[in-house]
């Protein structure tokens, strides 16, 4: 049966969106998908490159914690803002220092002996890798930028679906039916295949990577922290506040990132706060290494210590009044709320940590699906690019019959465009963009030849 006219259109719409789409988004997405595949490997990265800053002769001895933070405040020239202690005794501690003049520097100093082996850039190479992937490397509106993008990607994912539904047979492309690299078809199978084996690892990716985003995530991150779903009620009326620079907590997650805790109601008589007396009250806690403890500038606002994990559910933030050691509250991932819990086991296993070695292979399949989809999709294009451009059309194939298209317009792609407002946003500009150049091209024959 051919297709009606509105099923037409419609399913021509949706392939337009898919072509635009990754026409669009794909270099951002090959860029996020090169990082992200790096970042997998970000501690194989760090002893590849760090290994003489990293090890350190063990020793049952161990000098103050103070003593770290003076030695890597000398060393680097401004104040300590963080100190991750290792999980081994053959392992320097890393020590943030924020510099008057705005840069930040990882220090490495022996735990025994106060000594400091070298220092790097804040992070090192990961960081850059981090902040590439994030484009905030490129300023701070780039993470704009990185929300359109996934958002665009689950466009790209759901049209892609329901453009490898069968036309005509009985099932869509699951095997490559022609293996000569020459012919478009062999191109197309593979774009198939790839999108259908690995697009939900992709849709997973982009969909857990919208929480860290600059609009869309801080309204989501507000929106659970006022509803309770979030991080937990504070252990004194009003004691969480927004932490922002010096005192971010450092490796707090999702759910707690930001929030710091006052120590009001705590003791008070200790003249000076004392990273020694913080990382004893870890200790006696029983905080497991390796944690981070994020040093406060302001007296009044408790130590953050954290425990590095890799699986969501040992999830630990203690809060330290630096001052006295007392302990203002002891948060696990058991006392976060259902969102919470929720979209910190995304993060974790989005950074292919959760589960393993094999939660990092199904990661970085689909850092790898994503470069296969844009050279598969590109050698589409390019086998078809006579016709097309001659024409001054995209090409699109034969529409689909029923009335699938028209479900396909309202329900794939309008609600994405209602729950992430900035893609919506870009998907109507990029609609009038087409009208407009559509309008052109219908006007400019008739000034030039009234005849047609």
């Amino acid at each position: 049966m051919p297709a009606s006219a509105p099923d037409a259109a419609a399913y021509r719409l949706v392939w337009r969106w898919h072509f635009y789409a990754g026409v669009v988004v794909m270099p951002f997405l090959l860029l996020l998908a090169l990082t992200g595949g790096l970042y997998l490997f970000k501690d194989e990265i760090d002893q590849a490159l760090y290994r003489d800053l990293i090890r350190v002769p063990p020793s049952t001895q161990q000098a103050s914690p103070d003593a770290w933070a003076s030695a890597a405040e000398r060393a680097a020239g401004g104040r300590a803002a963080s100190v991750i202690v290792p999980a081994r005794a053959d392992q320097a501690v890393r020590v943030r220092v924020d510099r008057a003049d705005g840069e930040q520097r990882t220090v490495f100093v022996d735990p025994h002996m106060a000594r400091v082996t070298g220092s790097t850039s804040v992070g090192g190479v990961n960081e850059t890798i981090k902040r590439l992937h994030s484009l905030t490397l490129f300023g701070p509106v780039m993470n704009v930028v990185v929300e359109i993008v996934a958002g665009w990607a689950i466009i790209l994912c759901a049209t892609g679906f329901y453009l490898w539904l069968p036309r005509g047979r009985p099932v869509g492309a699951v095997t490559i039916t022609d293996t000569d690299v020459r012919r478009r078809p062999f191109w197309r199978d593979l774009h198939a295949i790839t999108g259908l084996y690995v697009g939900a690892v992709i849709l997973f990716l982009a969909v857990t990577g919208m929480p860290w985003s600059a609009v869309w995530g801080q309204q989501v991150m507000g929106w659970v922290r006022e509803s309770g779903l979030g991080r937990p009620p504070a252990p004194v009326a009003g004691a969480w506040h927004r932490a922002q620079g010096h005192d971010r907590p450092t490796g707090a997650g999702w759910t707690l990132d930001h929030a710091a805790l006052t120590v009001s109601g705590h003791s008070r008589h200790t003249a000076t706060s004392s990273l020694a007396v913080v990382i004893q009250a870890a200790e006696r806690s029983g905080v497991a290494r390796p944690y981070a403890v994020t040093i406060p500038s302001d007296p009044a606002t408790a130590y953050t210590v954290t425990h590095q994990t890799r699986r969501v559910e040992n999830t630990r933030s203690l809060y330290v009044d630096g001052r006295s050691g007392a302990v203002v509250d002891d948060i696990g991932y058991a006392r976060f709320g259902p969102v919470g819990k929720a979209v910190d086991w995304g993060v974790a296993v989005h950074q292919g940590l959760q589960y393993g070695q094999i939660n990092r292979l199904v990661m970085l399949a689909g850092c790898v699906g994503v470069w296969v989809l844009a050279i598969s999709g590109l050698m589409m294009w390019w086998r078809r690019r006579p016709p097309s451009l001659s024409r001054g059309r995209v090409n699109a194939p034969p529409p689909l019959a029923g009335s699938r298209a028209r479900t396909a317009v309202v329900c794939i792609v309008a609600p994405l465009a209602v729950l992430f407002p900035l893609t919506g946003a870009s998907l109507v500009a990029a609609l009038l963009i087409e009208r407009a150049v559509w309008s052109l091209r219908q006007f400019a024959p008739s000034r030039s030849n009234p005849l047609h």
